[in-house]
């Protein structure tokens, strides 16, 4: 019997193209990785990919080439389509631990040239210095109410007392505000990014797309050079942004800022019966009509046999993606900047806007900074009607992390429990807890047998509302 033998191609030794050329051939060539990989070079291995990849459309096999891509000052604005693209690993610079400089922001290429730049700079600029000047009388606060732990290095806590009050500062930073973001992806992801990149209505993530594509093009040049602009994405958009759907008034309603407008009734039931599915040899219905025949003890005995043993980080049981929940919701810029964090939802995010309105955390206003906070936003809002007229997409630019923002989002119930649980934990954000915690309420309402295993903070959303913001 041959040997098992678990191995490495290196990218140190290896280009990619060349690693997704060796796994590629394995499919009709008897030899080993190494044998393979051996007899390639990189213009053997770009002949491959031309032929395959390209001419038959095999492009399942760019995934086995992985690049590595670091994006630096790049908008938060660009930053949403870069990590828009589901099959991917993003970092990115965090509002949480660093603060922001004066000149850390990008000027939208649009506005070269448009009497609107300087008041854009202007205004941008008041929003960066009003963030600065939030700062100190923050931590201040906060350096009146939590003392150095036992034991406490000073390092340790500052880095705690940081995440605090830069936390509630970072509402003021406009959606212009650069940040840097790593980026792992296969070759085929990489294609997708740059087409949709190239495909933009903003000249800012175009020209990220264009550097995008001729950094790709270095590590895998045949993979890659045919990614191009999509008429598809570019006339559809421009398209559906000109429909004259009547005059539609912008509504936001308190009551609705979280709301559940969809889910499978039979969910429950579904999930329950396709784990039974897994282990017997009957068809899904009869599985289906054997829960259905339960008594709602049995079927509570079945979801604990399902999820009782469930630890704090283990992954539920694939079967839970058969019970799906759809959600209209509104939240602040900075939340949904972690919301979209969570790529195994459909997310549907409308335009950056300051017509919601805007959140003010109570830190803020306790630190006696409200009036200015307040001035800011007010600054804001002027300066985004009036680019509005100019460009909607433009008018993004301008609107800070504290203004709310409308998102739909659909997701199955294996994804609620990784969302729920992660953003309820007391070490996240609390504009995200807040979210996260009446998305729990609402999907508990409706499938209450299942979401009782969910392990989250004993934290309702109404108190995270009241111990952290004065107005949402």
């Amino acid at each position: 019997m041959p040997e098992r033998d678990i191995y490495l191609l290196s990218a140190r030794a290896l280009s990619p193209e060349t690693i997704a050329v060796a796994f590629a051939k394995t499919s009709r060539a008897p030899e080993s990785f190494r044998e393979i990989a051996a007899e390639l070079s990189d213009e053997k291995s770009a002949q491959f990919h031309e032929k395959w990849v390209v001419g038959y459309g095999h492009a399942s096999v760019a995934e086995h080439a992985v690049l590595h891509i670091a994006f630096e000052n790049v908008s938060r604005v660009a930053i949403e389509t870069i990590e828009s693209n589901r099959l991917a690993s993003y970092t990115e610079k965090s509002t949480r631990y660093q603060k922001w400089g004066q000149d850390d922001f990008t000027i939208p290429p649009e506005l070269e040239g448009h009497p609107l730049r300087d008041e854009f700079i202007q205004t941008v600029r008041l929003l960066f210095s009003t963030y600065a000047e939030s700062l100190d009388p923050v931590k201040d606060l906060i350096l009146g109410r939590s003392p150095h732990r036992e034991n406490e290095s000073d390092e340790v806590y500052d880095r705690r007392i940081r995440s605090q009050y830069v936390d509630s500062c970072r509402f003021i930073l406009p959606a212009a505000a650069n940040a840097n973001v790593g980026v792992t992806a296969n070759a085929r992801v990489i294609e997708m990014m740059i087409r949709k990149m190239l495909s933009h209505r903003l000249g800012e993530v175009r020209q990220i797309g264009e550097k995008t594509k001729e950094v790709a093009k270095s590590e895998t040049p045949t993979l890659v050079k045919y990614a191009d602009v999509v008429p598809y994405l570019v006339e559809t958009f421009k398209e559906i942004g000109e429909l004259e759907i009547g005059n539609l008034d912008i509504v936001n309603r308190q009551s609705d800022w979280c709301k559940l407008i969809d889910y499978d009734k039979n969910g429950e039931k579904k999930v329950l019966a396709a784990a039974l599915y897994r282990f017997n040899e009957m068809p899904f219905t009869d599985a289906f009509a054997y829960v259905k025949s339960l008594k709602k003890k049995e079927r509570a005995a079945l979801a604990d046999t399902i999820l009782v043993k469930l630890g704090r980080f283990d992954v539920p049981m694939r079967e839970l993606e058969y019970c799906n929940y759809t959600f209209d919701l509104v939240m602040d810029q900075g939340a949904y900047a972690e919301f979209k964090r969570h790529r195994m939802m459909t997310q549907t995010p409308q335009r950056l806007s300051t017509r919601l309105g805007y959140t003010i955390p109570r830190l803020v206003t306790e630190s006696g900074f409200g009036s200015r906070y307040e001035a800011a936003m007010r600054s804001a809002i002027k300066m985004y009607e009036k680019l509005v007229e100019f460009n909607p997409d433009v008018a993004q630019y301008i609107v800070p992390n504290g203004f709310n923002r409308r998102v739909l989002a659909q997701f199955n119930l294996r994804e609620a429990f990784a969302f729920c649980q992660l953003r309820t934990a007391a070490n996240a954000h609390y504009s995200i807890r807040r979210v996260a915690q009446k998305m729990h309420e609402e999907i508990s309402r409706v499938h209450p047998l299942l979401t009782k295993y969910m392990k989250l903070r004993d934290e309702p959303w109404q108190q995270v509302e009241e111990n952290y913001f004065t107005k949402i």
